[in-house]
């Protein structure tokens, strides 16, 4: 029987990665620390199997904690774990700095103590920077890191923490970098789930700068089995960027779940840019393709329409009537 450890497993992109590895292990028992930050939830673990699944209130910043939670012949520790809104870093760094690197290495450090079988890391295609708008360029997995923000470069960091525990301890590690995730139960700050909800009461819907910046969106349920067969297939100390080829301008996402709500654009409402705003993200998924046998099936517009209707039903109910 496999037994797996998920950190962060409460967020959006972990929870959805727990229910992917139960179904995919159907004898598998599944531990999950996070530390219910503003962005973690219980709601997000919902209807899972109690016997196959135990969820610890940690911090991965806690030695103890964390050795505490890693079992005797652990297959795998899945690090989701991660403060992840690029505005948040902006205004501080200091949190994550903290979970995002100290707490990679205190995981690192267990996982060699505790002789955990692989690790892997979930990483973000904004430590390689922004592209050009005007070329086809795409990130790859040989791109050189250019994170600008302090959110990137900590995941940056991230990443060299890892790379040299493959290095320096032989430590079987295994990166992934997605681009954009959408879907069910995120953290309504994100653009996609913030939009809806204040499309919803008909609030103004605040556009950084043109609204032209390029983003390549990915449904998390694609992103988690790519992760899975990053665990699976991927070769240690290898990196595996994960992109669904799917380019879509901050507008223009906006406007398609305007129409999908029948919204008028009229919420629209352009505010000033963030600092050093990436202006494109673009990701090669070849490596993935290639050597791990993963392919998007989740294409935009269903996703898109099926992950709108998943938000209007839920904040729907919890609208009061109106009278």
């Amino acid at each position: 029987m496999s037994i797996f450890l998920v950190t962060g497993g409460a967020g959006f992109i972990g929870s959805a990665f727990v229910r992917t590895l139960l179904n995919a292990y159907p004898d598998a028992s599944v531990i999950n620390i996070d530390a219910l930050t503003y962005a973690g939830s219980m709601a997000n673990l919902e209807g899972l199997d109690r016997q196959r699944h135990r969820f610890l209130h940690g911090d991965i910043c806690d030695r103890d904690t964390v050795l505490k939670a890693i079992p005797e012949n652990c297959d795998a520790v899945f690090n989701f774990a991660a403060e992840s809104h690029v505005d948040r870093s902006l205004d501080s760094a200091d949190k994550f700095i903290r979970t995002n690197v100290l707490g990679t290495q205190v995981l690192l450090d267990a996982v060699r103590e505790k002789r955990v079988r692989r690790f892997i890391q979930i990483s973000t295609d904004e430590v390689m920077g922004s592209l050009s708008e005007n070329t086809e360029e795409l990130f790859t997995e040989s791109s050189p890191l250019r994170p600008n923000s302090p959110y990137a470069a900590s995941k940056a960091a991230a990443e060299m923490l890892v790379r040299a525990a493959v290095v320096s301890h032989g430590v079987d590690a295994v990166i992934t970098r997605s681009g954009n995730n959408y879907g069910p139960r995120q953290f309504p700050e994100k653009l996609i789930p913030l939009v809806i909800k204040n499309a919803l009461d008909e609030r103004p819907l605040p556009i950084y700068g043109d609204g032209m910046n390029v983003r390549d969106w990915i449904h998390v349920d694609d992103n988690c089995r790519a992760v899975l067969l990053a665990y699976e297939k991927g070769r240690s100390g290898e990196t595996y960027n994960i992109g669904a080829g799917c380019q879509k301008r901050n507008l223009d996402v906006v406007r398609f779940i305007l129409k999908e709500m029948n919204k008028p654009e009229s919420l629209i409402e352009f505010v000033t840019d963030r600092p050093g705003h990436d202006r494109r993200y673009a990701t090669d998924p070849n490596k993935a393709e290639t050597e791990l046998g993963w392919k998007p099936e989740i294409i935009w517009e269903n996703g898109i329409k099926q992950t709108t209707a998943w938000y209007v039903d839920k904040w729907n109910k919890k609208r009061p009537l109106k009278k």
